[in-house]
């Protein structure tokens, strides 16, 4: 047995399970004490069966020791976002209007956990309809602060060690601003990777899922094992996906070169973000290009917000119209607003959208990744909002592989993450450009 197995990395507790050193009984035990001692500060999970995650860790030790055929995530604990549906849990989407919300069947993305050997623990908090009317997580840092939305006890239960992974989605900024704030690593695949089948639909052009975990290793092993083509999401593309943790554990032949956008909405970073992010540009030296793009690229901020209104009102429009008592303050504005956009302005922002994606797909033939902010800087108050996405949305709108690394700490001692971008399906090449950003850091740092 491994004392505080809780503490593992996804990564070494795969090893230690693999070398019989460690049971799956004994993590979840110990991910489970962890949780009993810390969430009723935290507030992570929206639902939880210690009974039935121990169960599933049993099943694994067995298999394990009949010798029989194990997977990538063998016996390793995993919390679901609340919009993902199990047949076995309820998904109740962070809103009363779904409680106790039962499925028949489980998301796609959940039976490639199964069938990848994990442990599916439960059901992490998450926003409103994974919109923007925060629940009731805190950030593990500080429980005074926010952990960012809408995947908030996704990122909370990584960073609290709940659980070594976890699964979020992300609309506009939702995976890589909570990985910021509790300093846990987000990375959120190329648009297609992972299907969204069996998830709440809240922008069919826009929704996309991601991954938490407290190494670089970890989220790709992760997304190596829920990626597939699935031919029930119309984003799913029928290619190989790259191989995520390949390149997270690959050195880079030719050193990467950077591009960096000073954007006007810049100006919303914290002093204590952009001093950092400014001392990262200083190492980097040469490796950085600074641009000063057309406003065309920052005006993709308002068409991004276009569609997401249009498609949440379109798609969720029952539920708001059997329920709108039930609709936060917060929300019911947004959704009455999102009526008033024309069928026409919706078509010409996914035409605005097309055109991002094609400029991009030209940019990084001569970059290997752009270097910005995951947000705007420390965790908010908690009751002040979950976060800034806007330091996000491009590239979610662009549906290109974005990474957030926990590299940075504000002024009141909370991390604040790095975020690279880069090409799309060139995920494995992001990874590895990530990876050699950290050590290139940690070797300047000696």
């Amino acid at each position: 047995m491994i004392r505080d197995s809780y503490k593992l990395t996804a990564t070494d507790a795969l090893a230690a399970i693999a070398s019989g050193r460690l049971s799956s009984v004994e993590l979840v035990k110990s991910c489970l004490a962890q949780i009993e001692a810390t969430d009723s500060t935290i507030k992570a999970w929206a639902f939880l069966d210690a009974d039935m995650a121990l169960a599933q860790a049993a099943e694994c030790d067995r298999v394990r020791k009949a010798g029989l055929a194990t997977g990538p995530l063998h016996g390793i604990p995993v919390g679901l976002k609340d919009i993902i549906d199990t047949a076995d849990m309820p998904t109740q989407r962070g809103t009363p209007i779904f409680a106790g919300r039962q499925t028949d069947n489980s998301a796609r993305l959940v039976e490639r956990l199964r069938d990848a050997g994990a442990v599916i623990m439960g059901k992490t908090v998450t926003a409103e309809m994974a919109f923007v009317h925060a629940n009731e997580t805190r950030n593990p840092h500080d429980a005074e602060r926010s952990p960012g939305g809408s995947s908030s006890g996704s990122a909370a239960a990584v960073a609290a060690c709940h659980v070594p992974l976890s699964v979020g989605t992300q609309t506009n900024g939702s995976v890589i601003r909570p990985a910021s704030f509790c300093g846990a690593f987000g990375f959120k695949p190329t648009r297609g990777v992972i299907s969204r089948a069996g998830l709440l639909q809240t922008s069919v052009s826009l929704d996309q899922v991601g991954c938490f975990g407290r190494s670089l290793d970890d989220v790709a092993l992760l997304t190596d094992a829920i990626g597939c083509y699935d031919q029930t999401d119309p984003v799913s593309y029928p290619r190989p996906r790259p191989d995520m943790l390949a390149g997270a554990r690959a050195d880079v032949l030719v050193e990467p070169e950077f591009a960096w956008f000073e954007l006007p909405f810049n100006d919303r970073l914290s002093g204590d973000a952009r001093e950092g992010l400014e001392a990262v540009l200083d190492i980097l030296g040469p490796k950085v290009t600074r641009m000063e793009p057309a406003d065309t690229l920052s005006n993709l901020v308002a068409v991004q917000a276009r569609i997401h209104e249009y498609e949440i009102a379109k798609h969720q429009a029952d539920v708001f119209d059997a329920h709108w008592d039930q609709i936060s303050p917060t929300l019911q504005p947004i959704i009455t607003r999102a009526r008033q956009i024309s069928k026409d302005e919706y078509e010409d922002a996914l035409a605005v959208k097309a055109s991002a994606e094609a400029f991009f797909a030209n940019f990084f033939l001569d970059y290997d990744a752009i270097i910005a902010p995951s947000a705007a800087g420390e965790a908010p108050l908690f009751g002040e909002g979950t976060g800034d996405p806007i330091f996000c949305t491009l590239w979610t709108l662009a549906g290109l592989p974005c990474v957030s690394l926990p590299l940075l700490v504000g002024e009141h001692g909370l991390p604040i993450g790095v975020q690279l971008i880069g090409p799309a399906e060139k995920d494995d090449r992001l990874l590895r450009t990530a990876r050699w950003l950290q050590k290139h850091l940690s070797e300047e740092a000696e």
